[in-house]
Protein backbone atom coordinates (compact mmCIF):
# COMPACT_ATOMS: atom_id res chain seq x y z
CA UNK A 1 0.00 0.00 0.00
CA UNK A 2 2.87 2.40 0.72
CA UNK A 3 5.26 1.15 -1.99
CA UNK A 4 8.10 0.56 0.47
CA UNK A 5 10.29 -2.48 1.11
CA UNK A 6 9.34 -3.06 4.73
CA UNK A 7 7.31 -1.90 7.72
CA UNK A 8 7.59 -1.88 11.50
CA UNK A 9 4.49 -1.94 13.72
CA UNK A 10 4.49 -0.12 17.06
CA UNK A 11 2.11 -0.17 20.00
CA UNK A 12 0.67 3.24 19.02
CA UNK A 13 1.34 6.25 16.84
CA UNK A 14 2.76 8.12 19.81
CA UNK A 15 5.18 5.28 20.51
CA UNK A 16 6.14 5.23 16.84
CA UNK A 17 7.15 8.89 16.68
CA UNK A 18 8.89 8.88 20.06
CA UNK A 19 10.89 5.84 18.93
CA UNK A 20 11.64 6.52 15.26
CA UNK A 21 12.96 10.07 15.52
CA UNK A 22 15.50 9.45 18.34
CA UNK A 23 16.61 6.23 16.64
CA UNK A 24 17.55 8.10 13.46
CA UNK A 25 18.95 11.35 14.88
CA UNK A 26 21.15 12.47 17.76
CA UNK A 27 23.18 15.31 19.18
CA UNK A 28 25.18 16.00 16.03
CA UNK A 29 22.08 16.16 13.81
CA UNK A 30 19.31 18.65 13.01
CA UNK A 31 15.54 18.20 12.92
CA UNK A 32 13.16 20.57 11.10
CA UNK A 33 9.51 20.39 12.20
CA UNK A 34 6.39 22.14 10.93
CA UNK A 35 5.07 24.38 13.70
CA UNK A 36 1.66 22.64 13.66
CA UNK A 37 3.00 19.08 13.73
CA UNK A 38 1.41 16.65 16.16
CA UNK A 39 2.54 16.61 19.80
CA UNK A 40 4.17 13.17 19.47
CA UNK A 41 6.43 14.46 16.68
CA UNK A 42 7.61 17.22 19.00
CA UNK A 43 8.10 14.69 21.81
CA UNK A 44 10.24 12.46 19.59
CA UNK A 45 12.26 15.41 18.31
CA UNK A 46 13.02 16.61 21.84
CA UNK A 47 14.03 13.11 22.94
CA UNK A 48 16.54 12.92 20.08
CA UNK A 49 18.69 15.71 21.53
CA UNK A 50 19.38 17.10 18.05
CA UNK A 51 19.31 20.77 17.09
CA UNK A 52 15.62 21.50 16.64
CA UNK A 53 14.29 24.08 14.16
CA UNK A 54 10.67 25.10 13.66
CA UNK A 55 9.45 26.22 10.24
CA UNK A 56 6.27 28.18 9.72
CA UNK A 57 3.26 26.08 8.82
CA UNK A 58 3.57 24.73 5.26
CA UNK A 59 6.06 27.52 4.46
CA UNK A 60 8.57 26.04 2.01
CA UNK A 61 10.51 29.31 1.72
CA UNK A 62 11.04 29.49 5.47
CA UNK A 63 12.18 25.87 5.59
CA UNK A 64 14.55 26.49 2.66
CA UNK A 65 16.12 29.42 4.49
CA UNK A 66 16.57 27.37 7.67
CA UNK A 67 18.16 24.52 5.74
CA UNK A 68 20.47 26.87 3.88
CA UNK A 69 21.61 28.51 7.11
CA UNK A 70 22.05 25.43 9.30
CA UNK A 71 22.31 22.22 7.26
CA UNK A 72 26.09 22.39 6.93
CA UNK A 73 26.49 22.31 10.72
CA UNK A 74 24.70 18.97 11.14
CA UNK A 75 25.78 15.43 10.32
CA UNK A 76 22.28 14.31 9.35
CA UNK A 77 19.08 16.31 8.85
CA UNK A 78 15.48 15.17 9.22
CA UNK A 79 12.39 17.07 8.05
CA UNK A 80 9.17 16.00 9.79
CA UNK A 81 5.58 16.99 9.10
CA UNK A 82 2.03 15.76 9.34
CA UNK A 83 0.64 14.73 5.96
CA UNK A 84 -2.84 15.85 7.01
CA UNK A 85 -2.87 18.30 9.90
CA UNK A 86 -5.15 17.04 12.63
CA UNK A 87 -6.61 20.34 13.81
CA UNK A 88 -6.88 22.19 10.48
CA UNK A 89 -7.44 19.38 8.00
CA UNK A 90 -5.08 20.90 5.44
CA UNK A 91 -2.36 19.00 3.60
CA UNK A 92 1.41 19.36 3.76
CA UNK A 93 3.14 20.39 0.49
CA UNK A 94 4.83 17.01 0.31
CA UNK A 95 6.25 17.35 -3.20
CA UNK A 96 7.94 20.63 -2.24
CA UNK A 97 9.22 19.18 1.02
CA UNK A 98 10.63 16.19 -0.84
CA UNK A 99 12.42 18.50 -3.29
CA UNK A 100 13.97 20.49 -0.43
CA UNK A 101 15.03 17.30 1.34
CA UNK A 102 16.72 16.08 -1.82
CA UNK A 103 18.44 19.41 -2.45
CA UNK A 104 19.87 19.58 1.08
CA UNK A 105 20.69 15.93 1.68
CA UNK A 106 17.98 15.56 4.32
CA UNK A 107 15.53 12.78 5.16
CA UNK A 108 11.79 13.44 4.94
CA UNK A 109 9.33 11.82 7.30
CA UNK A 110 5.55 12.26 7.11
CA UNK A 111 2.91 11.34 9.68
CA UNK A 112 -0.05 9.96 7.74
CA UNK A 113 -2.36 9.29 10.70
CA UNK A 114 -5.21 11.20 9.04
CA UNK A 115 -4.40 10.33 5.43
CA UNK A 116 -4.31 6.54 5.18
CA UNK A 117 -7.64 5.05 4.20
CA UNK A 118 -9.16 8.31 2.94
CA UNK A 119 -6.78 10.03 0.49
CA UNK A 120 -5.41 8.84 -2.86
CA UNK A 121 -7.60 5.73 -3.00
CA UNK A 122 -6.67 4.94 0.59
CA UNK A 123 -2.91 4.96 0.06
CA UNK A 124 -2.55 8.17 2.04
CA UNK A 125 -1.21 11.69 1.73
CA UNK A 126 2.34 10.78 0.62
CA UNK A 127 1.34 8.40 -2.17
CA UNK A 128 3.33 8.98 -5.34
CA UNK A 129 5.87 11.26 -3.65
CA UNK A 130 9.50 10.56 -2.73
CA UNK A 131 9.04 10.10 1.02
CA UNK A 132 11.50 7.56 2.48
CA UNK A 133 9.98 7.57 5.99
CA UNK A 134 6.19 7.11 6.04
CA UNK A 135 4.77 6.88 9.53
CA UNK A 136 1.13 6.54 10.52
CA UNK A 137 -1.39 4.88 12.80
CA UNK A 138 -3.65 1.86 12.71
CA UNK A 139 -6.41 3.83 14.40
CA UNK A 140 -8.35 6.64 12.67
CA UNK A 141 -9.58 5.29 9.30
CA UNK A 142 -8.04 1.84 9.86
CA UNK A 143 -10.22 1.58 12.95
CA UNK A 144 -7.93 -0.58 15.09
CA UNK A 145 -4.90 0.40 17.19
CA UNK A 146 -1.17 0.77 16.74
CA UNK A 147 1.41 2.74 14.78
CA UNK A 148 3.77 1.95 11.92
CA UNK A 149 6.77 3.05 9.89
CA UNK A 150 6.98 2.11 6.22
CA UNK A 151 10.52 2.52 4.89
CA UNK A 152 13.43 0.66 3.33
CA UNK A 153 14.41 -2.72 4.71
CA UNK A 154 17.68 -1.34 6.07
CA UNK A 155 15.90 1.45 7.96
CA UNK A 156 13.27 -0.90 9.35
CA UNK A 157 15.96 -3.31 10.57
CA UNK A 158 17.67 -0.39 12.29
CA UNK A 159 14.40 0.69 13.94
CA UNK A 160 13.71 -2.83 15.20
CA UNK A 161 17.06 -2.83 16.97
CA UNK A 162 17.33 0.79 18.10
CA UNK A 163 13.87 2.31 18.71
CA UNK A 164 13.35 1.99 22.45
CA UNK A 165 9.58 2.34 22.19
CA UNK A 166 9.60 -0.74 19.95
CA UNK A 167 12.20 -2.87 21.73
CA UNK A 168 10.98 -2.33 25.29
CA UNK A 169 7.19 -2.43 24.92
CA UNK A 170 4.68 -5.22 24.45
CA UNK A 171 3.57 -6.09 20.94
CA UNK A 172 -0.01 -5.63 19.80
CA UNK A 173 -2.54 -8.31 20.78
CA UNK A 174 -3.29 -10.79 17.96
CA UNK A 175 -6.92 -9.67 17.74
CA UNK A 176 -5.87 -6.07 17.11
CA UNK A 177 -3.41 -7.21 14.43
CA UNK A 178 -6.12 -9.32 12.76
CA UNK A 179 -8.53 -6.37 12.78
CA UNK A 180 -5.86 -4.10 11.27
CA UNK A 181 -5.12 -6.60 8.48
CA UNK A 182 -8.84 -6.93 7.71
CA UNK A 183 -9.17 -3.14 7.54
CA UNK A 184 -6.14 -2.76 5.27
CA UNK A 185 -7.55 -5.43 2.97
CA UNK A 186 -10.83 -3.49 2.82
CA UNK A 187 -9.01 -0.21 2.09
CA UNK A 188 -7.00 -1.86 -0.68
CA UNK A 189 -10.05 -3.43 -2.31
CA UNK A 190 -12.58 -0.58 -2.06
CA UNK A 191 -11.05 2.73 -3.25
CA UNK A 192 -14.49 4.21 -3.96
CA UNK A 193 -15.49 3.68 -0.34
CA UNK A 194 -12.25 5.30 0.80
CA UNK A 195 -13.15 8.40 -1.23
CA UNK A 196 -16.45 8.92 0.58
CA UNK A 197 -15.19 10.79 3.70
CA UNK A 198 -13.55 13.53 1.61
CA UNK A 199 -16.55 13.73 -0.72
CA UNK A 200 -18.87 14.21 2.25
CA UNK A 201 -16.59 16.78 3.86
CA UNK A 202 -16.76 18.73 0.59
CA UNK A 203 -20.55 18.52 0.56
CA UNK A 204 -20.43 20.20 3.97
CA UNK A 205 -17.98 22.95 3.00
CA UNK A 206 -19.88 23.62 -0.23
CA UNK A 207 -23.15 23.97 1.67
CA UNK A 208 -21.53 26.57 3.95
CA UNK A 209 -19.66 28.45 1.23
CA UNK A 210 -16.32 27.52 2.77
CA UNK A 211 -13.15 26.60 0.84
CA UNK A 212 -13.33 23.00 -0.39
CA UNK A 213 -12.17 20.53 2.25
CA UNK A 214 -8.72 19.04 1.62
CA UNK A 215 -9.37 16.09 3.94
CA UNK A 216 -12.26 14.67 5.97
CA UNK A 217 -11.33 17.11 8.78
CA UNK A 218 -13.06 20.50 8.63
CA UNK A 219 -12.40 23.14 11.34
CA UNK A 220 -14.69 26.07 12.12
CA UNK A 221 -12.70 28.60 14.14
CA UNK A 222 -14.86 30.47 16.64
CA UNK A 223 -12.16 32.21 18.67
CA UNK A 224 -12.97 31.97 22.37
CA UNK A 225 -13.06 28.61 24.15
CA UNK A 226 -16.47 29.50 25.61
CA UNK A 227 -17.90 30.04 22.12
CA UNK A 228 -16.63 26.66 20.94
CA UNK A 229 -18.04 24.87 23.99
CA UNK A 230 -21.41 26.57 23.59
CA UNK A 231 -21.51 25.58 19.91
CA UNK A 232 -20.61 22.01 20.81
CA UNK A 233 -23.49 21.87 23.30
CA UNK A 234 -25.90 23.35 20.76
CA UNK A 235 -25.03 20.73 18.15
CA UNK A 236 -25.14 17.94 20.71
CA UNK A 237 -28.69 18.96 21.59
CA UNK A 238 -29.58 18.28 17.94
CA UNK A 239 -27.87 14.88 17.91
CA UNK A 240 -24.45 15.78 16.49
CA UNK A 241 -21.22 14.90 18.28
CA UNK A 242 -18.69 17.58 17.29
CA UNK A 243 -15.64 18.22 19.45
CA UNK A 244 -14.80 21.70 20.70
CA UNK A 245 -11.02 22.07 20.48
CA UNK A 246 -9.52 24.67 22.85
CA UNK A 247 -6.11 25.78 24.10
CA UNK A 248 -3.60 24.34 24.78
CA UNK A 249 -4.36 21.96 21.90
CA UNK A 250 -4.70 24.98 19.59
CA UNK A 251 -3.34 28.53 20.09
CA UNK A 252 -5.22 31.10 22.18
CA UNK A 253 -7.96 32.78 20.23
CA UNK A 254 -8.40 29.89 17.77
CA UNK A 255 -10.79 27.58 19.64
CA UNK A 256 -12.84 25.71 17.10
CA UNK A 257 -15.34 23.07 16.24
CA UNK A 258 -13.64 20.13 14.55
CA UNK A 259 -15.86 18.20 12.15
CA UNK A 260 -14.67 14.78 10.98
CA UNK A 261 -16.63 13.07 8.22
CA UNK A 262 -16.86 9.35 7.54
CA UNK A 263 -18.24 7.18 4.76
CA UNK A 264 -21.14 6.25 7.05
CA UNK A 265 -22.51 9.78 7.43
CA UNK A 266 -25.79 10.28 5.56
CA UNK A 267 -26.05 13.18 3.13
CA UNK A 268 -29.35 14.26 4.70
CA UNK A 269 -27.63 14.53 8.08
CA UNK A 270 -24.80 16.55 6.55
CA UNK A 271 -27.34 18.94 5.06
CA UNK A 272 -29.12 19.28 8.41
CA UNK A 273 -25.80 19.85 10.17
CA UNK A 274 -24.85 22.57 7.69
CA UNK A 275 -28.14 24.32 8.41
CA UNK A 276 -27.36 24.39 12.12
CA UNK A 277 -23.77 25.54 11.58
CA UNK A 278 -24.53 28.24 8.97
CA UNK A 279 -25.31 30.97 11.56
CA UNK A 280 -21.98 30.22 13.28
CA UNK A 281 -19.90 30.80 10.15
CA UNK A 282 -20.33 34.57 10.42
CA UNK A 283 -19.16 34.63 14.06
CA UNK A 284 -15.86 36.59 14.26
CA UNK A 285 -12.85 34.55 15.36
Amino acid sequence: MKDTEDAVVFGSGYLANTGIIPALTGKTDAIFVDELAHACIWAGAKLAGAALFTFRHNDLDHLASLLAATRGQARHALIVTDGVFSMDGDLAPIAGLAALADAHGAWLMTDDAHGIGVLNAGHGSAYGEAVPLQMGTLSKAVGAYGGYLCASRVVCDLIRNRARSFVYTTGLPPGVVAASIASLDLIASEPDYCAQPLRKARLFTEALGLPAAQSPIVPLILGAAEAALAAQAQLEAHGFLVAAIRPPTVPEGTARLRFTFTAAHEEADISRLAGLVRPMVAVPA
